[in-house]
């Protein structure tokens, strides 16, 4: 991946993980309100109340580095939960009643850092821990009160995170899956990619990449109609996904072309699994005017090469093997390894 990729991937990440954006916006946050209540305790001579306003801030700016760099928004959202519930019951215990005001954003982030079962638990705790010292409240109205608002809070921002997290899956399922095949996009295909190409890089594992094509699709929607296209379509899917391995990924790259990605083979073995899949469409695939064949372009990925060079190989093999004649495999590293010859119908 090209330093500037990696940029704009590091730039985006926020967008695309949410947990992510919850925990750097609550950085942020914490940065800018936190810092100068901190400063002013010091100044006032309030050390206890301004130590506990920096291990506070300390926490959840190192939780938030830590997601950043790692990826790991699960432990570090359990983290900045945990430091942040913790803190600001000590706030409380510590300042007293306006403490009592730095919970109730804890409440409310606690449901989108973590799951629902950790965020009730926290949220529960902190309630209690503030209600058994009791020392930040000047009555037990008070404190009742505070308990039943709380609850509240927290039951509404419970109901908003559910729902949020539902709409959330539901777009990135949109945003990801073919809706006629059920496959996985272009758009996926894309980050899968980079990942084996980055796994490849670490392990040394071969990955292969294949393009196929329906011959003569157009054809075949022109004279009996897109509704016996988009059943072929899904007949092609099946048939791949019956004769492929659960670690082989595909996906429908556009039209009635699709990308296969293959860990762990190369060589004869490559060679005899594309004999299959090849044999299995001539065997299976029909449509009211006949059977349908497929045209493959297989490149495998070589060692520091980017995924838009593997991709452009595999493509230009498909194409060699749709200006052949058709129906019939062709391997873009034949030149290279002699013994992946192009194989013809």
């Amino acid at each position: 991946m090209s330093d500037e990729n990696a940029k704009c991937s590091i730039a985006s990440r926020p967008i695309s993980d949410f947990r992510l954006s919850i925990i750097t916006l609550l950085g942020v946050s914490a940065f800018l309100g936190i810092t100068p209540f901190a400063v002013m305790r010091y100044l006032q001579g309030n050390l206890l109340a301004g130590l506990v306003d920096t291990t506070i801030l300390l926490g959840i700016c190192s939780a938030l580095v830590y997601a950043w760099v790692t990826g790991d928004t699960r432990r570090s959202g359990v983290v900045v939960a945990s430091v942040a519930c913790g803190g600001a019951v000590v706030v409380g215990i510590v300042v007293g009643e306006p403490g009592l005001f730095w919970l109730y954003p804890c409440l409310v982030t606690t449901f989108f850092l973590v799951n629902p079962r950790i965020a009730v638990a926290l949220n529960i705790a902190s309630v209690i821990a503030l209600m058994v010292h009791g020392g930040a409240f000047r009555s037990d109205v008070q404190m009742w009160s505070f308990a039943s608002t709380a609850f509240v809070v927290s039951a509404c921002a419970y109901v908003f995170a559910h729902r949020n997290h539902d709409q959330r899956e539901r777009l990135e399922h949109l945003a990801t899956i073919d809706p006629l095949t059920g496959i996985k996009n272009r758009r996926s295909m894309d980050q899968e990619l980079d990942l084996a190409a980055a796994n490849a890089e670490r392990t040394g594992l071969p990955y292969a990449l294949v393009m196929l094509d329906i011959d003569h699709f157009k054809k075949i929607n022109d004279e009996h109609g897109h509704g016996v296209g988009d059943g072929v379509l899904t007949d092609l899917v099946a048939l791949l996904k019956q004769n492929t391995r659960k670690s082989d990924q595909l996906f429908r790259y556009g039209g009635e072309e699709f990308v296969l990605l293959l860990p762990g083979v190369d060589g004869i073995g490559l060679k005899a699994v594309m004999n299959n899949l090849q044999q299995v469409l001539r065997k299976y695939m029909k449509h009211p005017g006949g059977s349908v064949t497929a045209s493959f372009g297989v490149a495998l990925l070589e060692h520091g090469e980017s995924v838009d060079s593997w991709l452009a190989r595999a493509d230009a093999a498909l194409y060699e093997a749709k200006e052949a004649g058709r129906d019939r495999v062709v391997f873009a590293d034949a030149q290279r390894t002699p013994e992946l010859a192009a194989e013809t119908a």
